[in-house]
């Protein structure tokens, strides 16, 4: 390659946006500059869901905000009171709301356990306290403690049998 010759290298990009949540294609350049977006991580802590709001509290200035329904999705399934999900904010709003990766919850709803079942192999639907329906084995029944995965919504364990 002589002194003259320049390489100039570029890769595409897919993102959302924020706002609008439309998908942009854009092509960088190597060395090409752009800003920074103003993103806000908190760790905030579930109080209650009353109707269709959901209220978190800043665990550093206990300032609440309120969620929907719409903006926490599938999240709702997995939401316990007291516990601390971290919310991404972008210019006040916030756009993000990651769990832990597992939950602890009490079985509410499910058939009974019947003679021959057994610890391994089966499973049946399980409504959980949270209103979650999960597959666990066949041996669990009401009032068990299950941990869950809050990514899949997976049975992963048993935690506590059921007094």
């Amino acid at each position: 390659m002589s002194n003259q010759e320049k390489v100039v290298l570029s890769f595409g990009q897919s993102s959302k946006a924020v706002k609008s949540g439309a998908v942009i294609e854009r092509t960088f350049r190597t060395g090409e500059k752009f800003d920074e977006p103003d993103i806000e991580e908190k760790n905030m802590q579930f109080l209650y869901g009353q109707d269709s709001d959901y209220i978190f509290m800043d665990t550093e200035n206990y300032e609440q905000i309120s969620l929907s329904k719409a903006e926490l999705g599938d999240r709702i399934l997995f939401l316990k009171e007291q516990m601390i999900a971290t919310i991404l904010f972008y210019r006040g709003k916030a756009i993000t709301v990651d769990l832990p990766l597992f939950v602890e919850l009490a079985i509410a709803e499910t058939d009974p356990g019947r003679k021959g079942d057994t610890a391994s192999g089966g499973s049946k639907p399980a409504k959980l306290e949270s209103g979650a329906v999960v597959k666990v084995p066949f041996h669990l029944q009401e009032g068990d403690i299950v941990k869950v995965d809050t990514r899949t919504g997976d049975y992963i364990e048993r935690v506590k049998t059921a007094s």
